[in-house]
């Protein structure tokens, strides 16, 4: 096993934990993985059944992805969940394109992570932004990243960086990484298959030094690396979880 311990984000598997949530859950742990990303839960009894069920298979809860909605109008609650769970990891997963059109717009983005943070750290839980590329879109000089750093408490607000859409926004994910050591809370592990169009590919399969990419994120403090790929194709998504797996694992 890699030294950095490696979980799987759910978005992987979202159309088949629909209809068979508990041996997809299964599947998971039965590759290898320590623990598992998480999205928010329908209702409690939801919740409650599904820690137990991490419980029982020895899955550790890596993070959730929360939306900004979640964060802004029913932070209350998600607090109330994550500590119910036992998360001590919230993950901004997305900000949609009207929040991010001006250089302006990043800076008020900013402050209001500055006051999520702050919220989520008197609970004792961490929080963290997930990239795309599109933060790497320039404003007079400087890439939407750049303004949103600037403008954040690095002490409270710290990243995940996902090493694929930082390469498709033109980033070095080494550079990055490194430039970023004390903000780097956990490491979205997903790769791009050569050519063109750039295509999500499982780890290993493509072109990112993964590696170099898992040394890296050890060394900046990274505590978990959580394979994810948006779109799995023709393969099936449990076994595109593997394959990545299984190529993290040889790395060692």
């Amino acid at each position: 096993m890699p030294t950095l311990p490696i979980g799987a984000q759910l978005y992987t598997v979202r159309d088949i934990i629909k209809t068979d949530f508990a041996n997809t859950i299964r599947a998971i742990a039965k590759i290898g993985y320590e623990g598992v990303e998480i999205g928010r839960f329908p209702n409690a009894d939801a919740q409650r059944d599904a820690k137990k069920l991490f419980d029982d298979l020895g899955l550790r809860i890596c993070a959730v992805h929360i939306s900004i909605n979640d964060l802004e109008h029913d932070l209350p609650r998600v607090i109330d969940e994550q500590n119910s769970l036992g998360n001590r990891n919230v993950v901004l997963s997305w900000i949609a394109e009207d929040r991010r059109r001006t250089g302006d717009d990043w800076r008020r983005f900013a402050e209001t992570c500055n006051v999520i943070a702050t919220a989520l750290k008197k609970s004792n839980l961490a929080f963290a932004f997930h990239n795309h590329s599109f933060e790497f879109q320039q404003f007079d000089g400087q890439t939407g990243m750049q303004i949103f750093l600037e403008n954040t408490d690095p002490n409270l607000v710290l990243l995940e960086p996902d090493v694929y859409w930082l390469q498709h926004g033109g980033e070095d994910p080494l550079a990055f990484l490194e430039r970023n050591r004390n903000r780097i809370l956990l490491v979205h592990l997903k790769d791009m298959a050569a050519g063109a169009d750039r295509r999500f590919a499982a780890v290993g399969t493509g072109v990112l030094d993964f590696k170099a990419i898992l040394r890296k994120a050890g060394d900046v403090g990274a505590l978990w690396g959580i394979v994810e790929q948006d779109q799995c194709y023709d393969v099936p998504p449990l076994e595109a979880l593997k394959v990545s797996f299984e190529n993290l694992r040889k790395l060692v």
